[in-house]
């Protein structure tokens, strides 16, 4: 891989969003510093197109790009498949697919997809991978490859062949598909882990050198210049907030009300149960019992049908009582037999 040029550097970048149609041409490092605000232009142009969202990128993610972009030999601009992805998108394109992560890169701002259209998709990966600057994923049907400042990983994984053909000195953090790391893996992590956390340490200060001046401190380039120093400022950082538009001011959010505090202590209110339950009970008149029941005719009548509605029940004496207005038996009006004549 060759190196990034020394201190003083000025690195210059020309995207077109596939999604937006925009085209974009900024020096985001001027003299070897990170220029803040061509910083604030990018965050802009890779801003969440479906939301109209943007969110601090990266400043690490254009060094890649711009090494990656020079090692291919490319004339074209970078073609932008994606870049930051707010939470409500990347959620929503994870129920579509499988593919997406919980935790993208995308949140960060630390993640863009990319193509070049006079590049090779396997040969863009390839470089992306050689350079061992963080995170390649390789989507060969889409002609696009993934590029993030996370860890060192590819995927998905080249064969222990292809990996081996690609770092012929075996000194590579990525893995084969079959887990087994190269020869040169614990040489490679000796040196990259650092270098990698040197980067990541200048990019948290801000405006820090680029990954060429890194790459110089630490492996002793003899073309490094002294990094010139700036007299501190007494403003305070400034930090990007996702909004709708770059020249929206935020506002102050009004607070929600909150809801009435909770009694510490709690009395249950109830009314006095009565002791017992009194009932309730009509009077009613005792039957009167019924008068000059003739058990004998009774019994016969179960096995006579012709005496079945005749008044057997009663005694002669009281036949007078079944009238309308007092009733002491059952209301059966004894019903005349029929015999049939003989033909």
């Amino acid at each position: 891989m060759q190196g990034a040029a020394a201190l003083g550097e000025t690195r210059t970048l020309t995207f077109f969003h596939t999604h937006t149609r925009e085209s974009l041409t900024v020096t985001f490092r001027r003299n070897g510093q990170v220029d803040e605000g061509a910083l604030s232009q990018l965050s802009w142009f890779l801003r969440d197109w479906r939301v109209e969202k943007p969110a601090q990128m990266d400043p690490r993610l254009f060094d890649i790009l711009w090494e990656v972009y020079r090692e291919s030999g490319s004339s074209q601009p970078i073609n932008i498949i994606s870049a930051y992805r707010s939470p409500e998108t990347n959620g929503a394109l994870r129920r579509r697919s499988s593919g997406v992560a919980e935790h993208s890169q995308h949140m960060l701002g630390k993640a863009m997809d990319i193509r070049l259209p006079d590049v090779e998709t396997g040969r863009l990966r390839a470089i992306a991978m050689k350079m061992q600057y963080g995170g390649v994923g390789y989507y060969a049907s889409s002609a696009f490859v993934h590029v993030d400042t996370g860890n060192v990983r590819a995927w998905p994984r080249m064969s222990q062949q292809q990996l081996a053909q690609l770092f012929p000195d075996g000194k590579t953090l990525h893995l084969p598909s079959n887990g087994k790391p190269l020869a040169g893996y614990d040489i490679a992590k000796a040196e990259i882990l650092p270098r990698n956390a040197a980067l990541a340490t200048q990019a948290s200060a801000g405006g820090g050198p680029s990954i060429g001046n890194v790459l110089a401190s630490l492996f002793g380039r003899n073309d490094a210049q002294p990094v010139p120093q700036q007299a501190p400022t007494q403003e305070s950082p400034v930090t990007l907030v996702a909004s709708a538009g770059p020249e929206s001011i935020a506002t102050p959010m009004t607070p929600a009300p909150l809801p009435p505090q909770r009694p510490r202590e709690f009395r249950l209110a109830s009314a006095a149960l009565p002791t017992r339950t009194e009932a309730v009970t009509a009077s009613l008149p005792a039957p009167e019992p019924i008068l000059g029941y003739d058990e004998k005719a009774a019994v016969k009548a179960l096995f006579d049908p012709r005496t079945a509605f005749l008044d057997l029940g009663f005694a002669t004496r009281n036949q007078q009582e079944l009238t309308v207005t007092r009733f002491t038996g059952p209301a059966v009006k004894p019903l005349p037999v029929v015999v049939q004549a003989s033909l």
